[in-house]
């Protein structure tokens, strides 16, 4: 069997895995989210390094909806450079820096009604345990999505002893196995394939389907993004104001 054909079999094999055993955890994480949105608040997402990209499955993307808001820290999460200015030595570096997280958490205001969602496949960086914690104190909620076998496996890096898992409210588990990657291939000394991409994928997806039906059922239309690519279709045009707007009133709480 080719590496290709591997990769795409274990990685369907996990996907699988997330519907056999992540509907209970998903259905509690969607009705923290709707019960949120609901009642005007936001549900935060964070997440450093690739993370990042998990956040930004959520909003913004075409089908997102209003009431999610993408908590990015650029130095932590743009280091495509590699070496140099903007390079992965000095993000990986602040991802071990204690108090770090408290720093950015100080610049929001956060209300009664928040969520947080904390994304990180090891689930033990400072960064990431010292963003749940400070959610926690804060009175949010907090929904984690990691890969459970790794977190379970690592030694605590912050100072806490507390992992990821040992803060969160919800685990929603991408199945991954200890260090994302699911191909081995003879002659390399490391493994190949991570997959942590396609999981977390999914399971935000899921979540954000879930959402927007329960949502629905409480009597509270989500205010979509449509996809703009429909050139001269006005209905989308307007759409896509109408999401502007909603958007910008759901921050309105951040500032005061």
């Amino acid at each position: 069997m080719s590496a290709a054909a591997t990769y795409f079999d274990r990685t369907i094999g996990l996907l699988q895995k997330i519907r056999e055993t992540q509907m209970p955890e998903i259905s509690r994480a969607a009705e923290i989210c709707a019960q949120s949105i609901a009642g005007g608040g936001l549900v935060f997402l964070f997440g450093a390094g690739h993370s990042r990209m998990m956040c930004e499955e959520m909003t913004p993307r075409q089908g997102c909806f209003v009431g999610f808001f993408a908590l990015v820290e650029l130095a932590l999460s743009t280091h495509a450079s590699i070496v140099g200015t903007n390079g992965l030595r000095s993000a990986l570096y602040l991802e071990k820096y204690e108090g770090y997280a408290e720093e950015i958490l100080k610049s929001f205001r956060f209300g009664p009604r928040d969520a947080f969602v904390v994304i990180s496949t090891s689930g033990i960086r400072p960064v990431i345990v010292e963003m749940a914690l400070g959610a926690k104190r804060r009175g949010l909620p907090v929904i984690a999505l990691c890969s459970r076998q790794h977190c379970e496996q690592s030694p605590p890096a912050h100072s806490s002893g507390k992992k990821l898992i040992d803060v969160a409210d919800v685990v929603l588990d991408n199945q991954c196995p200890p260090g994302d990657c699911v191909v081995e291939l003879e002659g390399l000394d490391w493994r190949t394939g991570p997959a942590s991409t396609v999981t977390g994928g999914m399971i935000m997806n899921m979540l954000r389907c879930e959402v927007a039906e329960r949502l629905l059922a409480k009597g509270v239309k989500p205010v979509l993004l449509p996809s703009h690519q429909f050139v001269g279709n006005t209905s989308a045009a307007e759409q896509l104001e109408r999401f502007y707007e909603g958007y910008r009133r759901s921050l309105a709480h951040l500032y005061e």
